[in-house]
């Protein structure tokens, strides 16, 4: 990394610029976002720790600054790797779950869902702490890697428990993703981009896109049919599948980690009292975008008051590393009654979206079946024609969500609420499907509805957590997704299959998922986050 010239110049200082007055009304309309976002933060004064909050809206004012530029746009490229990854891993999972069926017995698939579900909650706890304490860096490039391997080792699997175990492991590197990827990119993108993090939800619905279309000849004419014998050699489709997929994921973690320089976080270091790494980073992002910033070291250590001491400045490197590994990075975002309020009701509406989601996927089959479906001749073509369309069926759902987020007086409540009650809706009305084409199209309503759900959600939950509890507080409600994740296919080996309950319980929960939303005391839009 190259080092940054000291002698910067420029006609005012970024911490004199920070200290002007917001505009009057008539100055500035309410959906435009200036260099003053810095100042316009998502959470209130007085809700974080106030040396921080000065020193974090300095370095907001200096990303704006800079803008958009060459380093932002090639890390969105690397970032929506680990979208993409988020999405395609667990369909893989669902993919091969027939052919293993067929080949290990009938009995027992329900529990490879149950191992992937366990090696996500693992690596969300791990991944998402951790990159709080051990910075953003690391995590970034080794959650890739780690799924590529495993996800290929798969292939290999002798028995159903082997099958599980590498399940359980290529999830481990899954469940870092989202935690780790949406918090440095939210860190490095300026103010009047942050909806972008919305958008990167496309990665996870090409992804989708992506898998139906290799799984369709390699599962649907490389493995064995529903009642005729099984044997490895007759059913090789879903491991060539895991080695394709394995394989696509060695050249994302290759891009990413040959191919592109990470910057550790501004803002990670600047909260760990690393200020002028942090300075410098900023710098060195500017000269990448073919910019200048007038951002100094003076500029930052102008906020502290005198004498003051950063926590976690400590002279023994493991011991502050060790230090950092407390409960009071849990405990500072719950540290105000709306910081708790709102801490709390996004770590709900992720639990509710976690049982809902997969509860939904284990029942639909049996509850159509009970009542006669007629899902047509049952040929592989139409199944995986059907999944294809429903899949594409997703993509223009993320982008719609990032026009949505950024309409005035809607902004990312009011999408992520509506869309996520529609799809609790549309879950409902899927249930009254008696043939393929009725099936079909509330299939693809609750895809389009649930992709904007999930990109909202995505983008928004990161944007409601300062970025030295950003990934502790991205782990909290990734950590309750899983945890209720698990309980689906637990439900699913001991729950009467016969009944319509799970479904309409998994409805009921997208509502009234969607329902608390609109009680969050924090709205983002056309606000930075610290």
């Amino acid at each position: 990394m190259a080092d940054v010239e000291k002698d910067t110049k420029a006609a005012s200082s970024v911490a004199e610029a920070s200290n002007k007055p917001p505009p009057r009304p008539e100055e500035k309309e309410e959906d435009e976002v200036s260099l003053n976002a810095g100042d316009n933060a998502i959470l209130p004064e007085g809700q974080i720790d106030p040396v921080y909050e000065k020193k974090a809206k300095i370095l907001n004012r200096a990303i704006q600054e800079i803008g958009m530029g060459w380093y932002q746009w090639h890390l969105s490229c690397v970032i929506s790797f680990g979208w993409a990854s988020d999405n395609l891993w667990p369909i893989v999972t669902s993919l091969i779950f027939t052919p293993v069926a067929n080949e290990f017995g009938p009995a027992r698939p329900p529990l490879l869902t149950l191992s992937q579900n366990i090696g996500l909650l693992a690596g969300a706890l791990v991944w998402g702490f951790g990159c709080d304490v051990f910075g953003r860096k690391w995590a970034f490039n080794l959650t890739l890697g780690i799924t590529a391997v495993f996800g290929m080792a798969a292939a290999g699997s002798p028995t159903f428990a082997a099958i599980g175990v590498f399940a359980a492991l290529w999830s481990f590197g899954v469940g870092g993703n989202l935690p780790v990827d949406s918090a440095i990119y939210l860190e490095f993108l300026p103010a009047s981009h942050q909806y972008l993090l919305t958008v990167l939800s496309v990665a996870w619905a090409v992804a989708q896109v992506v898998a139906t279309l290799v799984a369709w000849p390699l599962l649907g004419n490389l493995t064995c049919q529903e009642g005729s014998e099984c044997t490895r050699e007759g059913n090789m489709g879903w491991r060539w599948f895991l080695i394709a997929m394995g394989g696509m994921t060695v050249v994302m973690f290759l891009v990413r980690f040959g191919l592109f320089t990470i910057y550790e976080s501004p803002k990670y270091l600047m909260g760990k009292g690393r200020d002028e790494d942090a300075v410098r980073i900023v710098h060195e992002v500017a000269r990448r975008n073919g910019k200048t910033t007038a951002l100094t070291v003076e500029d930052l250590k102008a906020c502290e008051p005198e004498g003051y001491v950063h926590e976690a400045n400590v002279t023994d490197a493991v011991k502050r590393k060790l230090e950092d590994i407390k409960f009071e990075r849990v405990r500072a975002l719950f540290a105000t009654k709306k910081l708790a309020l709102s801490t709390g009701l996004i770590m709900a509406i992720w639990a509710f979206i976690g049982l809902g989601y997969p509860l939904y996927n284990a029942f639909l089959p049996y509850i159509q079946a009970t009542r006669g479906a007629n899902f047509g001749d049952g040929s592989t073509y139409l199944t995986y024609r059907n999944s294809l369309i429903i899949a594409v069926l997703g993509v223009p759902g993320a982008l719609v969500g990032g026009v949505l987020v950024e309409l005035p007086r809607f902004g990312r409540k009011g999408t992520l609420s509506l869309s996520t009650i529609l799809t609790g809706v549309f879950l409902y009305a899927s249930t009254t499907a008696v043939d393929s084409q009725s099936l079909l199209g509330w299939n693809c309503a609750f895809s389009f509805t649930s992709n904007v759900m999930y990109a909202v959600l995505y983008g928004f939950t990161p944007e409601l957590f300062p970025t030295p509890q950003r990934g502790t507080g991205n782990a909290l409600t990734a950590t309750c997704n899983r945890i209720f994740g698990i309980m689906a296919p637990i439900v699913a080996m001991f729950a009467n299959l016969q009944t319509a309950a799970p479904v309409y319980t998994s409805g009921a929960l997208f509502i009234a998922a969607g329902v608390l939303v609109l009680a969050l005391p924090f709205e983002s839009r056309g606000k930075a986050a610290l």
